[in-house]
């Protein structure tokens, strides 16, 4: 492997990922400029709430990133000001107002600073956490928010110098303002809750675009949801059965016309032979008319639907990522994974490029794990080298092998069959312990009731597995730890 000479680190997101990013690097006292780059007014990541969402996305069928979530024009001579930019950039969240967290401690904390609320808080204690851990470790001192990196691109002259084009919002001034910076190396931290995605493909749904456009302001994703008053007595179809199709079913109960008519592929595991009261099970719907009627894949028909909420999930975005420039994508949205990875946190042919919270595993943890590791690489203290272009290949395709046949994505990592803790070994083995002066953060160790724990997490809710259509299950999550013996009733009150 190459030695890197890095002295300059940009991080793109001060949510959970970027938190853990900026004290890993922080910590190792070898880096001369360290800058966290948030697009929102705060810390705090997905767990910003947005009271009001608007302006009320529209869904787009079937469409990914790359077509609704385009990189902007960029002024051609900077630095320069330019009026606020209209086009939609996704950075509002998907946090409600009745929105708790569905996660155990071990997944909701850094292992530095415990957790000390439990399960089930409301949704400012995570935001809070996040943005306490910035002030803790002294991080919030690298913070330049309100700003959106809009381009990543190499820097000319310099092989894995990066060129980044930064764009300001001013709200008082009500302009923004653009500039150039270079690093020496980036670290994307910037989530993947942003982009909503409504799967569409002919033999699930029919008219689901004609539908949107008679029917303006129909059809929601649940992004665009903030509280189940705003659809006081109105009749509901909610499509999806994962986390956010379980909690805005339930929540509509309480003020919509019952039955909420809730649209499912297949049952949930922690679902009973008959719904929760109030709610009336539907299958997939077959297809939208022009009427305003309803066609479900068993006939059935509705006719007096006052809005749908698409509760499917959301797909990565990175807009700024300058794919003609650098040279080859970063993303493969056709298999849904990142581009000549390893460990879902370095990059074969961008070595000074690490991205923290790619995979679908523990949160918090993982990130610190990610973070570390990253950390020691890129000041060049890593316990063990990383392995070749060659065996980073081979690592990243027999995965894709693996998950392929297994028919599931390529960035989630079970936690109940040993594989989760195998992949934190496996980053802890790269950073190895900080050295004897003190500089450098201690990846975590796994205790006895620690590992227990993370083998025994459990999803809550979590979407059932289709057998015809894997692909397009709801792209939704959320933990709780189910001890042995315990009922599935039980988890409405762990």
């Amino acid at each position: 492997m190459e030695t890197l000479d890095i002295k300059s680190v940009a991080i793109i997101g001060a949510g959970a990922a970027g938190a853990a990013a900026a004290a890993a690097f922080a910590a190792e006292k070898y880096f001369d400029r360290i800058r966290v780059f948030e697009r929102r007014e705060t810390p705090g990541g997905t767990w910003i709430f947005d009271p009001d969402p608007n302006p009320l996305i529209v869904p787009q069928p079937g469409k990914l990133p790359p077509e609704i979530d385009p990189p902007l024009e960029i002024p051609q001579n900077l630095p320069a000001t330019t009026p606020p930019s209209s086009q939609e950039r996704y950075d509002r969240t998907p946090i409600y107002a009745e929105l708790t967290s569905n996660v155990p401690a071990i997944a909701m904390s850094f292992s530095d600073i415990p957790f000390a609320y439990g399960p089930f808080v409301p949704h400012w204690v995570p935001k809070q956490y996040i943005e306490n851990y910035f002030s803790a470790h002294r991080t919030d001192e690298f913070l330049v928010l309100n700003t959106t990196v809009e381009d990543v691109s190499k820097s000319p002259g310099g092989r894995h110098r990066w060129s980044l084009t930064l764009r300001q919002h001013d709200p008082v001034a009500k302009v923004d303002r653009w500039w150039k910076e270079e690093f020496d190396a980036l670290i994307f931290a910037n989530g993947h809750y942003s982009v909503p995605y409504v799967w569409f493909s002919v033999p699930h749904v029919k008219g689901l675009d004609e539908y949107i456009k008679i029917f303006p302001g129909r059809v929601l994703h649940s992004k665009s949801f903030r509280s189940a008053e705003h659809f006081r007595q109105k009749n509901v179809l909610v499509i999806g059965n994962a986390a956010s199709g379980h909690d805005v079913a339930d929540a509509l109960v309480k003020t919509a016309k019952l039955p909420v008519y809730q649209s499912r592929r297949s049952p949930a595991r922690w679902d009973g032979d008959r719904p929760p009261a109030g709610i009336e099970w539907k299958p997939i719907v077959k297809e939208y008319l022009s009427t305003g009627e309803i066609v479900f894949d068993d006939g059935s028909v509705l006719s007096d639907i006052d809005v749908v909420i698409y509760c499917t999930g959301y797909k990565a975005s990175f807009p700024f990522w300058n794919t003609r420039n650098n040279g080859a994508p970063l993303w493969d949205y056709a298999q849904d994974r990142l581009v000549g990875n390893y460990l879902h946190t370095f990059l074969r042919e961008f070595p000074t490029v690490g991205l923290v919270g790619v995979p679908r595993t523990l949160t918090f943890r993982s990130f610190e794990y990610q973070a570390i590791a990253l950390a020691r690489v890129f000041s060049k203290r890593n316990a063990i080298p990383l392995p070749s272009k060659e065996e980073q290949e081979r690592w990243e395709r027999e995965r894709w092998e693996r998950v392929r046949r297994e028919r599931r994505r390529f960035h989630d990592i079970p936690w109940d069959n040993g594989e989760t803790i195998e992949y934190l070994r496996q980053l802890f083995e790269i950073a190895g312990l900080p050295r004897i002066e003190g500089a450098g953060r201690y990846p975590p160790v796994l205790g006895e009731r620690t590992r227990w724990a993370i083998e025994h997490v459990k999803k809550f809710p979590e979407p059932g597995k289709d057998k015809d259509d894997d692909d397009e299950r709801e792209e939704e999550e959320g933990w709780t730890v189910i001890s042995p013996g315990s009922y599935k009733d039980s988890l409405y009150f762990i």
